[in-house]
Parts: C-alpha cells; sequence; structure tokens
C-alpha cells in the first residue's frame, strides 16, 4: 500500500479524542432513535455503528462542531432509509432458534404498543413522527434533515398518526396521540 491509498484517519489521527469525547456522549442516544426508527436493537446497534463509523470518517471535514446532533441523527436517519430501500436478501434470515432478547427496561405496555404500531408504518412516516415527536424537532428542521417540503412533513406526520390511531383502536389512551400533536 503506497502512502497515497492510506487512509487519513486510523489509530492516533489527532480527533481521536474529539470523536471518542462525542462517541461517548451521544452513542447512546443516536442508537435510541435507531431503534424508534427499525423497532429492533440489533438493527438500531448495526445502523448507529454504521452511522458513527460515517461520521468518524467525515470528523475532519466537519466545521461545525456545534452542529453535530443534527448532522449524526441526519446520518442515523439516511442510514436507516438506505437500509430500507435494499434487498431483501441482504438482511438477517430466520432461524429456528430465538433470537437474544435484551434485558428489558421497565418500558411500559404502552410504550410497547406504541413501538409496534410504528413498526407497520411505512419508513419517510415513521421517520417524521420520530424526529417530530420522539425527537421533538421542529417541522422546518424535520423537513430539512429529511430533505423535503415542511408540506411533505405536515401530510406524512398527519398520515402516519392517522395510522397510529387506526391501529391503536379507540381502547388506547388518545392523550397520547394528543400530545404529539400538540394539542
Amino acid at each position: 500500500m503506497n502512502s497515497r491509498s492510506r487512509p487519513t484517519s486510523g489509530p492516533g489521527s489527532p480527533w481521536d479524542g474529539e470523536f471518542a469525547r462525542y462517541f461517548g456522549e451521544r452513542a447512546h442516544s443516536l442508537r435510541a432513535t435507531a431503534y424508534l426508527l427499525c423497532g429492533d436493537w440489533h438493527r438500531a446497534e448495526d445502523i448507529t455503528q454504521a452511522a458513527l463509523l460515517k461520521l468518524y470518517l467525515a470528523w475532519p471535514r466537519l466545521s461545525r462542531h456545534d452542529a453535530l446532533d443534527a448532522y449524526a441523527r441526519k446520518v442515523v436517519l439516511r442510514t436507516f432509509l438506505a437500509e430500507n430501500r435494499r434487498s431483501r436478501w441482504k438482511r438477517e434470515r430466520l432461524t429456528d432458534e430465538p433470537p437474544e432478547v435484551p434485558a428489558a427496561d421497565a418500558e411500559t405496555e404502552h410504550d410497547m404498543l406504541v413501538r409496534q404500531a410504528l413498526a407497520v408504518l411505512a419508513p419517510r412516516q415513521r421517520a417524521v413522527l420520530v424526529l417530530r415527536y420522539f425527537e421533538d424537532l421542529s417541522v422546518e428542521e424535520t423537513a430539512s434533515t429529511l430533505g423535503c417540503s415542511t408540506g411533505t412533513v405536515k401530510s406524512q406526520a398527519s398520515r402516519g398518526l392517522a395510522t397510529l390511531r387506526q391501529r391503536l383502536g379507540p381502547h388506547f389512551s388518545a392523550s397520547a396521540l394528543d400530545r404529539a400533536e400538540g394539542r
């Protein structure tokens, strides 16, 4: 390998310490966002790792470290959306062995029902709802992150919330969805 084909980053890069600090502070939050998008902790871990690798490779070119959270969230989102566009054969294959189940946090039945309902939404609708109501981004920030218009964000949110209401049924507490819509 000649010197021109060597990567510019690697062990001992000048930004390793700075990236390691950022990773330590934000990896959990990015993983939680990825989980809300995909509904599977193992996939969320894969998405987060891929996104953080992309972030590490881009680190020396990033001039605005004050806007890293928004950029990292966008990388996680785009990694999730790109993964959903890939063909099915590249995904995990089913086996007769049950998967490892992570130790359960104090997840309520309410949280579980919402996550299951989110899983049936189209990826873009799910992304809009996660960014708007779980990440608490404005319509404009969500549109910027997704690279679409504010009208698209509003229509995707409306359709997604309608699907959630239909999926969760009348027995589900409407206050959770009303809170999500800001009522």
